[in-house]
C-alpha cells in the first residue's frame, strides 16, 4: 500500500506545475463566478441560489478526478486501436441520436439530456480527434513509404464524418473547433510536402465536389436564430431591442465594469438582462464585477497553459506525444477566442463557452481529460529528461 502511495505522489510530483496550477485557478475562478453569475436570477425565479454553484463544483471535483487518472496512465493503453474504435462507436451513435431524439436548444440539436446536466457529444468529439489522429498520424509516420492518400482513408473518412453530423445539428461553433484542430494536427504531422500536396488536393476536390451540396445545405438548414446572431454581430446597436439585444447588455456590462470592477455579485446585467450570464456571456459578467484586470488574469492563464503545451509538444521526442499537445493547445486556444470574440463583439456569437470558466458539464469534463493528455506527456518527459 505504501509502495502503491510513492509511486503515485511520486508521478504527481513528476507533473507539469505550469499546466497544474492555471488549471486548478481558472477552475477556482470559475466555479466563484458560475455562482455570481447565477445565484440572483435563480432567486428571482424561485430556485436555489446555490443550485449551479453545487453542480459546478460537482463537474470540477470529478474533471480533477478524470485529469488525474489520465494523467496517470500508460499512454499505450490510450492509443490501444480497440479503445479508440470503442469510443468512436459510441460517439457515432450519440451524434446519430441527438440528430434524431436530441431537444432541440436555440435551434441546435446537440445535447442528450441526462436530467443531472446534458452530455454534448460535439464537445466529446473534440477529444476523439486528438486522440484518434495523434495515433494514426503518428502510426503511419513511422511506416514510411506508407503515408499517402490511400492509407490515409480511414482516419480522413471518420473525421469527415464526425464534422458533417456536427455541422448538420447545425453547431457551426463545434465544427469550426474541431475543424481547426484536424487541420492543426495534419500541419504538425511530419508529412512530407509531396504526401502534403497528395492530401490538400483531395481535400480541395472534396470541398470543390462537396460545394453545391454544402450550399444546398446552408439553405434548407439556415436557422433563424444564426440568421439573428450575424445581423446582431453587423448592427448590434440598431436591433438593440432584438436580436441584438444580448451582444449590446454584453458590451453595457464591459463597460461598466471598467478597469477593476463593481464588485463580486453587483453585476446589472445579470439580474436578467443578459441571456446565458453563466455559460456564454460569463466573461462579459466577470468584466463587469472584478474589471478588465480579471479578464486579464483569465487570459494570461490560458496563454500560459497553451504556450506551455506548445513548448512542451516542440520538446518531446514521440510524434504522437507532440500531436496530442498540439490538438489540445488548440482545442483550449480556438475555444477562447471564439468565445472572447463572442462577448466583445469581434467575431459573431456561435455559443461557444469559456475553457474552465463557463458552466457546464461536458464542457469541463472533455477539457479536464484533454489536461490530463497534457500532463501525462509531461510526466513522461520529465521522467526521460
Amino acid at each position: 500500500m505504501r509502495t502503491t502511495m510513492q509511486k503515485v505522489l511520486r508521478k504527481i510530483k513528476q507533473l507539469d506545475p505550469w499546466i497544474a496550477f492555471p488549471y486548478l485557478g481558472l477552475c477556482i475562478i470559475g466555479i466563484i463566478m458560475v455562482y455570481s453569475a447565477s445565484a440572483g436570477i435563480e432567486m428571482q425565479n424561485g430556485g436555489s441560489p446555490t443550485g449551479y454553484l453545487i453542480r459546478q463544483a460537482i463537474f470540477v471535483v470529478m474533471g480533477i478526478t478524470i485529469a488525474m487518472v489520465v494523467a496517470m496512465m500508460r499512454l499505450a493503453i490510450l492509443r490501444h486501436p480497440r479503445l479508440l474504435m470503442i469510443f468512436f462507436a459510441v460517439l457515432l451513435v450519440m451524434l446519430l441520436y441527438v440528430k434524431i431524439f436530441g431537444a432541440a436548444v436555440n435551434g441546435a440539436q446537440g445535447w442528450i439530456n441526462l436530467g443531472f446536466f446534458s452530455i454534448q457529444p460535439a464537445e466529446i468529439a473534440k477529444l476523439f480527434l486528438i486522440m484518434y489522429l495523434a495515433n494514426q498520424f503518428a502510426h503511419y509516420n513511422e511506416q514510411v513509404g506508407v503515408y499517402n492518400i490511400w492509407s490515409t482513408r480511414y482516419p480522413l473518412i471518420i473525421t469527415a464524418l464526425l464534422l458533417i453530423l456536427i455541422l448538420i445539428q447545425p453547431d457551426f461553433g463545434g465544427f469550426a473547433i474541431n475543424s481547426a484542430i484536424v487541420i492543426v494536427m495534419f500541419l504538425g504531422s511530419e508529412i512530407n510536402w509531396r504526401k502534403g500536396v497528395q492530401l490538400l488536393l483531395a481535400f480541395l476536390a472534396a470541398i470543390v465536389i462537396g460545394l453545391p451540396l454544402f450550399a444546398r445545405f446552408i439553405v434548407n438548414h439556415f436557422h433563424g436564430y444564426q440568421v439573428n446572431r450575424f445581423v446582431a454581430y453587423i448592427n448590434p446597436f440598431g436591433n438593440n431591442s432584438g436580436v441584438g439585444n444580448q451582444l449590446v447588455n454584453s458590451y453595457y456590462a464591459i463597460s461598466n465594469g471598467g478597469l477593476t470592477g463593481v464588485g463580486l455579485g453587483n453585476s446589472i446585467q445579470k439580474m436578467g438582462y443578459l441571456p446565458e450570464p453563466n455559460t456564454d456571456f460569463i466573461l462579459a459578467i466577470i468584466s463587469e464585477e472584478m474589471g478588465w484586470l480579471m479578464v486579464a488574469v483569465i487570459l494570461i492563464l490560458m496563454m500560459i497553459i497553451v504556450c506551455r503545451t506548445i513548448q512542451l509538444g516542440v520538446r518531446v521526442n514521440s510524434l504522437y506525444q507532440a500531436l496530442l499537445c498540439y490538438g489540445v493547445a488548440t482545442f483550449i486556444a480556438v475555444e477562447t477566442f471564439f468565445n472572447v470574440g463572442g462577448v466583445s463583439g469581434l467575431l459573431p456569437i456561435t455559443g461557444v463557452t469559456l475553457p474552465f470558466i463557463s458552466y457546464g458539464g461536458s464542457s469541463m469534463l472533455v477539457l479536464s481529460a484533454a489536461i490530463g493528455l497534457v500532463l501525462n506527456v509531461s510526466r513522461l518527459y520529465r521522467q526521460h529528461k
